[in-house]
């Protein structure tokens, strides 16, 4: 933990642990021997784009790495600190409540091609007969035919950063109660929900025949969603892909999430590194008290409004020279894969969950930037 009292300009507390081990350490220091990071620089750029190019020939494959190695879309070194959208206000509670506190796993999404908005019922239709022959190994099936599962197309009014941003929707697989005088649905089997948040830079660059949600989020067995993706796909001519988020993007994640104003902590903050070793791999969680980690932001700070790369990089350095300073571990050698906090949490491997309404936008924000860079 990193506490601030009078006279000092922080007192640090931290609490890692390490595999299995549990390793407290309570030491008090002043931010100045933070400033100057002890370890080397960290590794900044590793690969936006796995499984992008799923069965791609020699010569997409070669262009893609020559695109990963130029860098066209050049990293922004300054974001603005996520806020709370006025267009939130149009936002059902109850949907928003029941996409609060779920896992759930990142795709990028090319622009759907003839999608619309007035259809969605004939689309839960259609998706759910094609789920039927699916799971009854290509069987014959009529549209409209009483399933044992439900599949329901819903609109997520006001989930969007702009105006201009389509409108998100919902997608959920209900199964259906056996009994026929229950005329309850059952529970949710699987849910995927699509949204374009703050996405001009996409939206300028398709016609009027696509339909611009880049950020597509999974909860549900895989094969669900596969089913789902492949529907999607010969439907509206569009392609997924898993949005893995890379260590670079993690340290983003904490620096803007841990900017952010709170009425209240839910949450640890913690980080979790994965370090390369044989036979097993061996991890280090780093827990730092939520007031504490936002006191540590404070401190490294210097611009209103917004999170630069400068200070994204200090904020990183702090928590590194530190645990260097007492364990004598380069937590730059390592990978971080994880990051945990009171607005939201993520992993490397495209797992998110979300848990603060108020940042909701924000957060979808950042993901379909990500988003977008994956499918340019």
């Amino acid at each position: 933990m990193l506490r601030v009292g009078p006279g000092l300009a922080a007192d640090f507390i931290f609490c890692p642990v390490v595999r299995s081990f549990s390793l407290q350490y309570l030491c008090l220091e002043t931010m100045d021997s933070c400033d100057t990071p002890e370890s080397t620089p960290r590794q900044r750029a590793s690969s936006r784009l796995k499984d992008y190019f799923i069965g791609a020939t020699p010569l997409q494959k070669r262009l893609e790495s020559v695109r990963r190695q130029t860098s066209f879309v050049p990293t922004p070194s300054r974001r603005k600190i996520p806020q709370c959208s006025q267009l939130q206000e149009d936002v059902d509670p109850q949907k928003v409540a029941f996409l609060l506190h779920k896992q759930w796993t990142l795709y990028s999404l090319t622009p759907l091609y003839k999608f619309s908005y007035t259809n969605l019922k004939e689309y839960s239709k259609l998706l759910g007969a094609f789920i039927a022959a699916e799971k009854q190994k290509g069987l014959a099936v009529e549209v409209g035919e009483d399933f044992n599962i439900k599949v329901i197309f819903s609109a997520l009014l006001g989930m969007k950063g702009t105006q201009r941003d389509p409108e998100a929707f919902l997608v959920q697989i209900l199964s259906k109660s056996q009994l026929p005088s229950e005329n309850r649905e059952g529970k949710v089997l699987w849910t995927g929900w699509f949204c374009c948040i703050f996405g001009d830079s996409l939206l300028e660059t398709v016609s009027e025949d696509f339909t611009c949600l880049p950020l597509f989020l999974a909860n549900g067995a895989e094969t669900n969603t596969a089913m789902i993706g492949t529907w999607f796909q010969k439907t509206f001519d569009c392609y997924f892909s898993p949005l893995a988020i890379n260590a670079y993007n993690l340290s983003w994640m904490a620096a803007m999430w841990t900017a952010c104003k709170m009425d209240h902590y839910m949450a640890t903050t913690e980080f979790l590194w994965s370090v390369p070793c044989s036979p097993q791999r061996l991890d280090i969680s780093y827990a730092i008290h939520p007031e504490d980690a936002k006191a540590l932001w404070d401190s490294v700070h210097k611009t209103p409004g917004e999170v630069t790369q400068e200070e994204v990089d200090l904020f990183m350095d702090c928590l590194y020279s530190h645990f260097h300073r007492h364990f004598k571990i380069h937590l730059s050698a390592t990978r971080l894969v994880r990051v945990s906090t009171s607005v939201a949490s993520a992993h490397t491997d495209g797992k998110i969950k979300i848990l603060c309404h108020k940042y909701l936008i924000g957060v979808l924000a950042y993901l379909t930037e990500l988003a977008i860079f994956q499918i340019e």
